[in-house]
């Protein structure tokens, strides 16, 4: 192939300029993998059983590529923040004009099928590959040269044949520039802006403080992307590749083969100019249309509004909105492509459009930021009741109506007094007791100057209680085994519930003296091989659980998210280092109040407070105020997440 032009950057403007491209390549390219994810069929539209199998593997692997695309807009937001620019997330819509992009790069929304999935592949190829578009994507080419001679001011596109050459344009850019300003000098970015693991586990996903960490981010997009010219068998470019050897295999075997439902290309909620978008207007589709486009836009509010807000808790809040919504969006975009489209275009069904606001600009910071998303996500709410039925009307409702609440509920909390157990109501059984020989789900045992309660189903059997205190907490008896006033004291049997780290052993003081209080430093210890044990004042989904917790990190408790000792049992005990490498402990400024739990669906804990992350040997490993830990076992981070929840297929509501 002819050498490609090189991409010159000789300012900063210049750069952000460059940037503000590639974020809407990543943009635009999310955008096209899901349409096409969301227009596969399932069993129910006619495929065997085993082509359902093989097109739900595709359609798991397209969207998990959509996801990487996002991790990449966001190290693009991160590098741009670094540099002194903001982030760049609006976007033309679609089909995209000529002149955006260099003229070989086509940019449009098809269906799943052999042409979309040749030109995925060949918009993802490496640098110097020489392959063909898919079969009329070059019909709609217009062929244009955006390279300007001279020396100018004004920053204009430049042409690019790859995305590898455009980040490898970046890249020099970036080592022009600070060769020449001052690595100090160029990047001079706001930092607390930025977007890291510790607020979403998007894979690769990483802050940009300097030259090499900025370099970096570029490299894993490339990688990620086309894979750093075929060497990594996970890039998007080799996975779209062997998506095309099954979908070969798949038609020797049935000529008839389709794996997706009639979807039209570029489908347009307004009636426009332009002859090759259908105008979604049947009635039905079109509602659903409107609904699943509003949801999108207020993502990407979100998103917005994540990158741009310094407050760390408000910051998690909107990415959450931003990366939640998916889970809302993503049925009733796959319901969308089985509703017939046109009332005058015959046999097509519709799909979003991903139409956008003219305005993504953040909004102000602070409460009323959360109040204009949380009010927003509520009429989305509704509107779902209104557009929807059934399941997908009250899954769809239900999840937006919950995030908005969130954001409803996000403000400064006064000074928490110490929970105290209610007092058990006159005339009502305070436990089922031991029925046919079973422990009730909670045993309340009450002695004279203390109550206990254990919860059996969070216990990891940590004997502490049967080895400080055997006189009150009997082991190896048959029916009630907790006998509190055979303590030697109430405050040696006190001091041993304390030392419960689950939280199953829970008590509540008659003597007048103080009743649990939350420690004073929220602590989460990783204990070796096992669960993470967290101590403070736990709020989970919202609903106080005491202040100790052990929370499963292997994936396979069935008392999820608390550990139930699943780590230990079978053939291949979890494996897992309790001494992680000593990652940012830059002191904070306060080191106790609530700690918000909210285990995510199919992915980690999602975690928001004041927090210091201790190894087993008790060094301190980690201080933040938001953090994502694995919980399907397999991240190669642990004990923070990485993505791989996706990849292995990690269950759990």
């Amino acid at each position: 192939m002819a050498a490609e032009t090189p991409i010159r950057v000789r300012s900063r403007e210049e750069l952000v300029f460059l940037l503000a491209e590639a974020a809407e390549i990543e943009h635009n390219l999310m955008c096209c993998y899901l349409f096409a994810a969301f227009s596969l069929k399932s069993e129910a539209d006619g495929l065997t059983p085993e082509q359902a199998r093989v097109v739900a593997g595709w359609r798991r692997d397209i969207i998990g590529i959509a996801v990487e695309e996002m991790s990449h807009l966001a190290l693009v937001a991160n590098i741009t923040i670094a540099v002194g620019g903001s982030p760049h997330f609006g976007r033309p819509n679609f089909p995209i004009a000529a002149g955006y992009h260099p003229s070989g790069v086509v940019v449009e929304l098809h269906p799943f099928n052999k042409s979309t999935l040749d030109h995925f592949i060949y918009l993802e190829r490496p640098e110097g590959a020489d392959r063909p578009d898919g079969a009329g994507f070059d019909a709609v080419k217009a062929e244009y040269d955006r390279n300007m001679d001279g020396d100018r001011l004004m920053p204009n596109g430049q042409d690019y044949a790859t995305v590898g050459h455009l980040y490898r344009g970046i890249r020099q850019a970036l080592e022009d520039l600070s060769a020449r300003l001052g690595e100090d000098k160029l990047f001079i970015g706001d930092m607390s802006l930025q977007v890291g693991p510790d607020l979403t586990p998007l894979p690769g996903l990483t802050v940009v403080k300097c030259l090499k960490t900025a370099l970096t981010a570029c490299d894993t997009i490339v990688d990620q992307g086309e894979g750093a010219n075929g060497d990594n068998a996970r890039s998007h470019y080799n996975r779209f590749l062997a998506m095309c050897d099954a979908y070969h295999k798949m038609e020797a075997a049935d000529a008839g083969f389709t794996p997706s439902r009639p979807v039209a290309a570029n489908p347009v909620m307004r009636k426009g100019p332009a002859s090759r978008n259908v105008w979604v207007d049947a009635p039905e589709a079109a509602r659903v249309m409107d609904l699943v486009n509003a949801i999108y836009n207020i993502m990407l509010r979100a998103l917005t509004q994540g990158f741009a807000d310094p407050d760390p808790v408000r910051k998690q809040a909107f990415i959450d909105v931003a990366i939640d919504g998916m889970y809302a969006l993503t049925p009733v975009a796959e319901h969308l492509t089985t509703l017939k489209a046109s009332t005058t275009v015959p046999d097509v069904t519709a799909g979003m459009s991903f139409a956008t606001l003219r305005d993504v600009t953040p909004l102000p910071d602070g409460r009323p930021a959360l109040l204009f998303v949380a009010e927003r996500l509520e009429e989305l709410s509704t509107g779902a009741r209104r557009v929807l039925t059934g399941a997908l009307a009250d899954g769809t409702a239900s999840r937006l109506a919950t995030l908005a609440e969130k954001l409803r509920h996000i403000r400064p909390s006064p000074p928490q007094e110490s929970p105290v157990m209610a007092e058990p109501q006159p005339g009502k059984a305070e436990t089922k007791g031991y029925e046919n020989g079973q422990a009730p789900a909670v045993e309340r045992a009450e002695g004279k100057d203390v109550i206990i309660e254990f919860e059996a189903k969070r216990c990891i059997h940590a004997r502490f209680c049967v080895l400080q205190q055997p006189g009150v907490f009997k082991a190896n008896v048959v029916g009630p085994w907790i006998v509190p006033d055979d303590a030697d004291c109430a405050d040696n049997l006190v001091t041993t519930a304390q030392n419960c780290p689950s939280g199953a052993i829970q008590y509540s003081r008659k003597d007048g003296r103080p009743q649990e209080m939350p420690p004073q430093v929220n602590l989460i210890q990783v204990r070796e091989n096992g669960p993470n044990a967290f101590r403070g004042n736990l709020i989970l989904d919202g609903e106080p659980i005491g202040y100790r917790a052990t929370l499963c990190r292997c994936g396979r408790s069935k008392n999820k998210p608390f550990c139930d000792g699943q780590h230990k049992e079978g053939d291949d005990p979890f494996h897992a280092t309790g001494e992680p490498d000593t990652g940012d402990v830059t002191a904070l400024e306060v080191r106790d109040g609530e700690v918000h739990i909210a285990p995510q669906k199919n992915g980690p804990l999602r975690l928001s407070g004041n927090l210091e992350v201790l190894s087993g040997t008790g060094r301190t490993i980690r201080k933040a105020q938001a953090l994502q830990l694995c919980r399907c076992g397999h991240s190669a981070n642990k004990p923070y997440c990485d993505g791989s929840h996706a990849r292995v297929g990690f269950v759990s509501e």
